[in-house]
């Protein structure tokens, strides 16, 4: 009686829905099954390899998800389905909540409308490249109809056009968004090669920062000094956190006796489940950092005040554990903070700059103090020291200039003796 091990490759049964397979004539084997396609239909799906285990294993995971109900889209159908069905079968699953909105609005404003009626498996490199030259180049109000939207006209439909052009680094971001979908369509074998990959753009300047100089800073603790959230802004400043991370702080994150903080979670507002807790920016984000005795200082005393506050609020008090809240106990709105800021910046008198701009002005001072990358590293959290040096440049290259202008002086100096070693 012969067994399955006696029976060809090419004629083993399978179990129900887990497809067929068989070798060609030209040695090649093909698999293939149905999966869910849009519009709650059934397609099939053929997929080939060089021996039978490689053709098997292709099929596995469309169909897989097509039994989870997760429909596989069509090479035939347009670059707006497919973008579609990425966004809410795909990305939705990998991206953080924030990031998955944003590329939403990209999706929804970019690329579907430049891009959504080609099909998928005609779209080629000399299309995605004349699209993004005319993002380049047009004007959004014209593109947009944002002028048009307005009670008075001031752009294209008053006659005098604005052009309000894309910044380098948002071309740059659609095109990555673009770059990223197509890349999970070369995955799923629905195209052979990501197109979007083979245009090169301009790579765009980096952001400018605009941290504040040592006495700008000085001036900045001076005015938080009697503020209700003094110990939040001088966190800020001497440690770098970021702001949801300064807001997703709880009282237990805190060694007051040995002096740490250890950074888990972050506070953000989402459009799905509103001002919520989610977890750090990376995991080099999760951290233990040392805080400075004054920051120790300042937290006991906001710990004495909030107690103060819980104590009048009373019943109306809302326990949430978190070391910054309203004077209810609730958790604070990242704009809220934002407002504080923009509010005390005015009253210190300083130029005014983004919230974040904090985090970069503690980098960039410990640089000029001659701190070693890798302390600040891990300080600031960052996923990679490569990262850290990138953003930094600037201050590095100015140290740069200091230290050469330093041994030309000594140099310079016919007093300055060097030792024979």
């Amino acid at each position: 009686m012969a067994t399955p091990r006696d029976i060809p490759g090419s004629r083993r049964t399978r179990a129900n829905g887990d497809g067929t397979v068989y070798q060609r004539k030209d040695s090649r084997w093909e698999a293939a099954g149905y999966v869910l396609a849009p519009g709650n239909t059934r397609r099939r799906v053929r997929v080939y390899g060089t021996t039978r285990k490689e053709a098997l294993a292709k099929p596995t995971e469309k169909i897989a998800n097509s039994n989870r109900g997760l429909p596989v889209p069509s090479a035939q159908g347009t670059v707006g389905a497919y973008l579609t069905y990425w966004l809410e079968n795909v990305a939705v699953h990998h991206l953080r909540e924030t990031t998955h909105t944003r590329y939403t609005a990209c999706v929804h404003r970019y690329l579907i409308p430049g891009l959504g009626k080609k099909k998928l498996a005609k779209l080629t490199a000399k299309d995605v490249r004349t699209w993004l030259n005319q993002l380049r180049t047009t004007c959004q109000c014209c593109t947009r109809g944002l002028d048009t939207a307005r009670d008075q006209p001031r752009c294209c439909a008053a006659g005098q056009c604005c052009h309000k052009l894309l910044s380098p680094l948002t071309l740059a971001y659609i095109h990555s968004v673009l770059k990223s979908a197509l890349e999970h369509a070369v995955r799923e074998e629905e195209i052979p090669r990501n197109v979007a990959r083979n245009v090169r753009t301009r790579t765009p300047r980096p952001h400018r920062f605009n941290p504040l100089t040592t006495n700008e800073a000085r001036r900045f603790l001076t005015a938080a000094q009697g503020h209700r959230l003094a110990a939040l802004f001088e966190l800020a400043l001497r440690t770098g956190l970021r702001k949801g991370e300064l807001l997703g702080l709880r009282w237990d994150d805190l060694g007051l006796d040995s002096g740490t903080a250890t950074i888990r979670r972050t506070l953000q507002r989402t459009r799905t489940n509103g001002l919520t807790t989610l977890p750090t920016k990376t995991i080099s984000s999760e951290r233990r950092i040392a805080l400075p005795a004054s920051c120790l200082a300042s937290l006991r005393a906001h710990w004495a005040r909030q107690a103060r506050e819980k104590e009048r609020a009373g019943a109306d008090w809302q326990g949430s554990g978190y070391v910054f809240t309203r004077p209810d106990g609730h958790p604070i709105e990242p704009a809220t903070l934002t407002r504080h800021f923009d509010v005390l910046l005015r009253d210190a008198r300083l130029r005014p700059i983004r919230f974040h701009d904090l985090r970069h002005s503690t980098a960039t001072l410990l640089l000029e103090q001659g701190v070693e990358l890798v302390v600040i590293k891990e300080l600031l959290g960052h996923a990679h020291i490569g990262v850290t040096a990138t953003v930094y440049a600037h201050v590095r290259l100015r140290l740069q200039r200091q230290a050469i202008d330093a041994l030309s002086a000594a140099l310079n100096d016919p007093s300055e003796g060097f030792a024979d070693g």
